[in-house]
Parts: structure tokens; C-alpha cells; sequence
């Protein structure tokens, strides 16, 4: 039956898939789940309809839970069990399916001509008021499990394959979320018997490199140094005897000592969500489409069930992450289910206890990040639903206000802000900009959803007054990060965040842009996290060319650093010896890493100058600025259609599907018509 789904508590598959997700980490034989609160599905939920039947019809309900379905009518009531053909009708006919489930969400599916599961059906907890079930659109079928994620798997075998260090090492082409297969053909012969402990005991963490059991060993590096390290390498498996294969994880290259080339056949299973391809670029500078494609296909690994900060370390999903990759999404995929999942396995359930990851600005970019979904594709349901957590994310915050104000952390709250010597002495500024950036997102959500508070820009406006008052520094002709110190030290953090969330007044942005952000004086943004921040405030202000420059420069020299995916952090004048550590940890570094996709957005919306006009992408201008190319040729997603611009050097050439589209050229403006 069309539109029929497994239907759920909402918001239960994100928590139980996203519990999965940040406890998959393993380290060097031992398995890292997450340190902050993991957050639990309901176990006992109640899945409602009411129909008004003209006729007798038929229907069964399926489900993983322990429970039966009640059928309620005028003059009576019969339950019945899962899996069994019921009648009912004609007449007003109540159908409830109650489910409770140990080992996961409990969820159902109701098959049948008229009476079936879709979003109409409500869901109940015993403790809240009924509200609209959670569907997926991956879940439309009887015999599937929600439970279980059903990723695409496509065979990749190496390129290269050669022996080193008494053993065999495989290079596959580009970095991959794989589990290596490797089938032993000694034991073909009878050599090499001892037994292979399984995947599930490699997962739980009783597979490191000293004690193995059998005759393989598989390191799996995101490098070539990584893979053939084989004290410090991230990964390290036995195939399981069975499927021979290693669990999925991040992998570029797969060393297995003590065999010879002859003596092992190797491949690995590319596990991936497959995002249809909605966006391309092409141009004549070659180190842009190779940043473009490098960008893309870092972003694809890190985008599954959740936006992911990276597929080797920590593979979890963490709030600022997930902000930026919101941005990204627009342009290149432009799928709002994923932003959806993401969000609702970030925020968890009420009450609020700790901060999202456990750091404050995470919880901040959370309500921002609500916001950003709803603009760009006008989900209005969805914004709805997450509304009333984000009035108790608020509310949580507002316990934590200093004397004058201020967001301050508690005991055990991370300040994190970036990777960044910065003087986080009581109320940092950086901070309170997001707080006030988040009361006016406040303000915009109540109004789409038609509700009247004006005590959120009141909060907005007295927060601003405060933040002038107390960081504001004449002199320096900038914001410094903290007063209670003394310091009065400048960074470029809280300098960034006051532009791009149009905190400073014109006067102080000039100033900003003279004394902070073209000072060499002041200490430089090394992570691609905030060069995001950094380079979309610079595109705003009209330094087009200086980001141009930036991503050549800096994506451009991870890839002559060898890079086939962007990394966590970049710093060029860093030895190539040590190019992957972090942390103090050899290897420590991501180098497959979801923030540091942001050149896609970059390009798409400031230099093709694809702007959203409207919420939902209903209109649209585009401003390519083709005085940075002699020629290019870029597919971007607009809304459910998609915008193509060709440029040739002489002429520009563009055609779309999508309607309330105009095109800005040379400060006029022209309607474009529907082509494509």
C-alpha cells in the first residue's frame, strides 16, 4: 500500500539508532561509548487510529514488540495478536496497538487496503498527550526491521597491493566505510587452523593486536603509516571465520603482516546511505573541482543514518558538527530527513540535565540549527514537533546566567568554542553572541508557528545591550574574549560571530574587519570548523577573492599533503611526520571529517550566488560571479527541483525546474522561466 510506513514513538528510532551510533567507537581493541548521557527510547508505547469504515476491510499488524491490537466499536472491544488477519467495519472503528519491546523501540506495521500505518496515526507514552507517530521513509515495508539499518554495499578492490614489512599491504582507491573481507587461502591447503574469534567479539573489544588467535591480522589505516604502525593503528581485526570478513570502519589502506601476497585475497564492502547525486561543479581551475569532489565525497562518508564528525574518530554525533553540515546539505544533497534525525537524536527527551555532547555552545548551536532546517526547506511539522524542547533547552540555559546576564558554564560543561588559545575566564564572549543568536531564532520560530512572544527579542535586545557593554573595546576597536580576567584579550572567534550574526553595528564591523580579521597580529583559525565561521563572514562582507584564495591554499594543501578526504585540522607549516597527530595521540587525527566539507557551500552559495529567498526554497536569486572563471558548468538542488548554470567566458547560460527563481546580473534583475 503506498504511503503505508512502520510507525513509532517520534523521535524513539533516532534515540535507539543514535545509542548504536555513539557507542560503535573502538580504539585499539577496546570499544569508547560516548561520555555524555545516552538518552532511552520508550518501551511501552500505544499506536491509535480512528476510521469511519463504509465496508467491511481487512487488515494485519505486524510489530517486534511484545503486545496486541485492540479494536474498539460502538457496542464492544476484541484484542487481537500481532501477525493475525482481523476484520472490522463498517461503522466508527477504534484501532489501538499496544506494543512494549526490552531490547528496542517498540514500533508496528499495519498492512491493509484501507486500514494502514501512515503519519495519521497518533502515539502514546502513558505519560504525555497523544502526538503524531515517527515514520522513515527507508521503513515502507512488512518484512523490514527498523531496527536494523539497511545501508548499500558495493565490493571495491584494492588498486594496488604490495608486500611489505613481511606482509601484504592493500591500497584502495580513496578512503572507505568498508568491511575488509580477506579470505586466507592457505587454509585452503590445510595450513593455519586456529580458530578466528568472531565480529561480535572483536566489537566488544577482545581483539587487540597481542593476543591474536588465528593466523590473520587485518590494520586498517586511513593512511599508509596508520595501516602499517601496528602499535599505534586505530584498527585491528580477525576476520570473522564465517563471512571473513572484519567489522566496517574506516579505511584507506589494509595491512596484514606475516603472508605474502599470494597467500591472502583481499577486498573490501563500501557501506554507505545512497544520497542521490543532486549537485556538481565543474570549472577550469582544476584545484577547485578536485576540492569540490574531495569535499563531496568527505561529506557522503560522513553523512548515514546522522551527520557523523568522522568515520574513524569518533564516528558520534556531535552538535557543532552537525550544525555545519546543515549548510552543506542545502547545497549538495538537499535532504531533510537526515537533518531531521540528526536533530532529534542530539536534543534527546526532557528534562534537560546536561548539555548537548556536554558542551554549552553545542546546545546553542542546536536551536540554531532548528532554525536553519525550517528556512530551508519549511518544515513546519517538523518545527513544531522539537518546538517545546526548544523552549525547555532555553529555559535550562537561563538557570545559568551570571549577575549581569551572561551564559556561564557549570561544573563539568565544556567551553569549547574551537581548538583555540582563548581567555575563557568566567563569561566568555563568544558564547553570549550565540545566546543571543539563539533568542532570535527563538523569536522567528514562534512567529512561523503563529505564536506571540515578544519577550524573545526583548531578551535579544537587552542581551546585546549587555554584551556591548561589558566586551566592546574601544581602543582595541574590537570584542575582547573575556572581562572578568582583565586581559582583555582579543581573538578572532567572538570578532566572526558578531559579524556574521549581525551583532556589531556597521561602525564596529569596520573596525572588526581592520583590527581583528586582516590583522596578522592576531593568531590565525586553524581548523576547517571555524575557517566555516571565518569564510562565510568574509563572503558576506564582499572578500570573495581573499576566500577563493583561502580554499586553494588551505584545502588545496591537504591535497598536495596527499589528502583524498578533508581533515579535522590542517596546519601547513606542521611536519609531514606529524602531520597526523592529535591529541598527543599518533593518528589522533580525523582525517575524514564532516566540517571540513564546507568549500561545497562556499562555492555553491557565493560564488555560483545561489541565494534562498523564501522558507522553503520557494524563491531564489542567483548572482554567479563569473569574474572569478573563465568557464564552468554547476547543477545545484533548489527546493524539490534544481538550477543549471553554464559559463562559456562570453556567455552565461541557465536553466531551471524550479519556479520563483531570478537571475542578478550586472545589478539587473530577469525572472527565470522553467526549462529544464
Amino acid at each position: 500500500m503506498e504511503n503505508t510506513f512502520w510507525i513509532w514513538y517520534p523521535g524513539d528510532f533516532e534515540l535507539y539508532h543514535a545509542m548504536k551510533q555513539n557507542f560503535s567507537r573502538v580504539e585499539r581493541g577496546f570499544g569508547w561509548p560516548a561520555f555524555w548521557k545516552s538518552e532511552g527510547f520508550r518501551n511501552r508505547v500505544a499506536l491509535r487510529r480512528v476510521y469511519e469504515l463504509e465496508q467491511e476491510t481487512s487488515f494485519t499488524v505486524f510489530s517486534n514488540a511484545v503486545g496486541h491490537v485492540l479494536v474498539t466499536w460502538e457496542n464492544g472491544e476484541k484484542k487481537y495478536p500481532f501477525g493475525k488477519k482481523i476484520t472490522a467495519g463498517p461503522g466508527k472503528v477504534r484501532i489501538s496497538i499496544h506494543a512494549g519491546c526490552v531490547e528496542a523501540f517498540p514500533c508496528a506495521y499495519v498492512q491493509g487496503e484501507v486500514i494502514h500505518s501512515d503519519k495519521t496515526w497518533t502515539a502514546e507514552d502513558y505519560s504525555q498527550p497523544a502526538v503524531p507517530v515517527g515514520v522513515c521513509k527507508y521503513f515502507t515495508k512488512p518484512e523490514q526491521n527498523p531496527t536494523v539499518w539497511e545501508y548499500t554495499e558495493k565490493e571495491c578492490r584494492p588498486v594496488k597491493i604490495t608486500e611489505v614489512n613481511g606482509g601484504v599491504l592493500a591500497e584502495f582507491e580513496t578512503e572507505l566505510t568498508a568491511a575488509v573481507y580477506v579470505n586466507d587461502k592457505r587454509k585452503e591447503t590445510g595450513d593455519n587452523q586456529e580458530r578466528c574469534i568472531t565480529a561480535e567479539e572483536n566489537n566488544a573489544g577482545k581483539n587487540d593486536a597481542g593476543n591474536a588467535e588465528c593466523g590473520l591480522e587485518v590494520y586498517c589505516g586511513e593512511s599508509e603509516d596508520e595501516a602499517l604502525d601496528l602499535e599505534h593503528c586505530y584498527y585491528s581485526w580477525q576476520p570473522d571465520p564465517v563471512t571473513k570478513r572484519c567489522p566496517c570502519c574506516a579505511v584507506r589502506f589494509a595491512f596484514i603482516p606475516d603472508c605474502k601476497a599470494e597467500d591472502v585475497e583481499i577486498t573490501a564492502f563500501y557501506q554507505y546511505v545512497d544520497f542521490p547525486k543532486r549537485a556538481s561543479f565543474k570549472s577550469n581551475d582544476e584545484k577547485l573541482n578536485k576540492i569540490w569532489d574531495v569535499a563531496e565525497h568527505t561529506f557522503r562518508l560522513c553523512s548515514g543514518i546522522f551527520f557523523l564528525d568522522g568515520v574513524k574518530r569518533d564516528k558520534w554525533i556531535w552538535s557543532g558538527d552537525a550544525y555545519q553540515s546543515f549548510f552543506v546539505n542545502q547545497y549538495l544533497l538537499a535532504d531533510p530527513d537526515i537533518d531531521q534525525r540528526t536533530l532529534l537524536a542530539l536534543r534527546g527527551n526532557d528534562p534537560m540535565t546536561r548539555h548537548i555532547n556536554t558542551i554549552m555552545d553545542y546546545s546553542l548551536f542546536w536551536i540554531l540549527g532548528v532554525l536553519y532546517h525550517y528556512e530551508v526547506y519549511g518544515d513546519l511539522e517538523f518545527v513544531r514537533q522539537v518546538y517545546p524542547k526548544m523552549c525547555s533547552l532555553m529555559e535550562f540555559c537561563e538557570e545559568q546566567l551570571d549577575e549581569n546576564g551572561f551564559l556561564v558554564g557549570r561544573e563539568n560543561d565544556w567551553i569549547y568554542i574551537d581548538w583555540a588559545d582563548m581567555d575563557k575566564t568566567g563569561a566568555l564572549c563568544a558564547e553570549q553572541m550565540l545566546f543571543a543568536a539563539c533568542w532570535q531564532a527563538m523569536a522567528k520560530v514562534s512567529d512561523a508557528l503563529g505564536e506571540k512572544n515578544p519577550e524573545y527579542t526583548e531578551k535579544y535586545e537587552k542581551l546585546i545591550s549587555q554584551i556591548r557593554k561589558f566586551y566592546w573595546d574601544q581602543e582595541k576597536g574590537a570584542f575582547i574574549d573575556s572581562f572578568e580576567s582583565g586581559k582583555r584579550n582579543v581573538t578572532r572567534h567572538a570578532n566572526i560571530f558578531a559579524i556574521l550574526f549581525h551583532i556589531a553595528t556597521a561602525e564596529e564591523q569596520e573596525k572588526i574587519l581592520e583590527n581583528v580579521i586582516k590583522n596578522d597580529a592576531i593568531p590565525a583559525i586553524t581548523t576547517p570548523y571555524f575557517n566555516f565561521f571565518e569564510l562565510d563572514m568574509l563572503c558576506q562582507t564582499g572578500n570573495l577573492e581573499f576566500v577563493l584564495n583561502k580554499m586553494r591554499s588551505y584545502w588545496g594543501g591537504m591535497l598536495e599533503r596527499g589528502a583524498v578526504t578533508f581533515w579535522e585540522e590542517f596546519d601547513p607549516k606542521a611536519p609531514v611526520e606529524e602531520q597526523y597527530d592529535m591529541y598527543g595521540d599518533r593518528f589522533g587525527k580525523s582525517l575524514c571529517h564532516a566540517w571540513a566539507a564546507s568549500p561545497i557551500y562556499f562555492l555553491a552559495k557565493y560564488f555560483m550566488g545561489l541565494k534562498f529567498t523564501a522558507v522553503g526554497g520557494k524563491a531564489f536569486e542567483l548572482e554567479p560571479h563569473t569574474e572569478f572563471f573563465d568557464s564552468f558548468d554547476c547543477t545545484l538542488p533548489v527546493a524539490d527541483g534544481q538550477v543549471h548554470l553554464t559559463w562559456d567566458g562570453k556567455d552565461l547560460k541557465v536553466e531551471t525546474n524550479a519556479e520563483g527563481g531570478v537571475l542578478k546580473v550586472n545589478g539587473e534583475c530577469r525572472k527565470l522561466e522553467t526549462s529544464l
